[in-house]
């Protein structure tokens, strides 16, 4: 099981589900620190100040559940190349750990949000993708980031009994 930590407000709701997610399949949990491409690379490991700071943010909602995990870091490459690269990259960074399962937020950075990670887990076959919505604090509203099937998805009015 890993959580894709963005430094972001939903990153205690993504830490959170992941973490209980592991709790009721007995593995450990992958906090996979996502770290921007501005931060110096050389050195840039689990033990860092920025890292720490992202773990720390989520370490008192887990914590309590004793979840064992394994701090990671993965360096948002730079906007270069294609859309999806940064989702394979971290994909591959989550098989490598045997991870099967990724929990990550709606919102993310750009190419790392829960929609790129499905579509690029689709194309290489794995591993399962949890999408988590925004925390309480944040309003569900669309953004441009979204893809087309979610807007439509979002737009829809509830049935009515009429």
């Amino acid at each position: 099981m890993a959580a894709v930590l963005t430094d972001r407000v939903d990153d205690v709701a993504v830490a959170e589900a992941a973490a209980r997610i592991a709790l009721a399949r007995r593995v450990p949990l992958l906090l996979i620190a996502v770290m921007p491409p501005h931060i110096r690379q050389s050195g840039l490991g689990p033990a860092t100040a920025p890292v720490r700071a992202v773990l720390a943010r989520v370490m008192p909602k887990i914590g309590p559940l004793h979840v064992g995990y394994i701090p990671e870091v993965f360096p948002l490459p730079a906007r270069n190349g294609p859309r999806l690269t940064a989702a394979k990259e971290l994909l591959g960074l989550a098989t490598r750990h045997r991870a099967p399962e990724v929990v990550a937020s709606r919102r993310g950075p750009e190419g790392l949000d829960a929609f790129a990670l499905i579509e690029a887990a689709a194309l290489r076959g794995g591993p399962y993708v949890h999408a988590v919505a925004p925390s309480t604090g944040t309003s569900p509203r669309m953004t441009t980031q979204d893809p087309p099937m979610a807007r439509r998805v979002m737009e829809r009015k509830p049935f009515s009994d009429e």
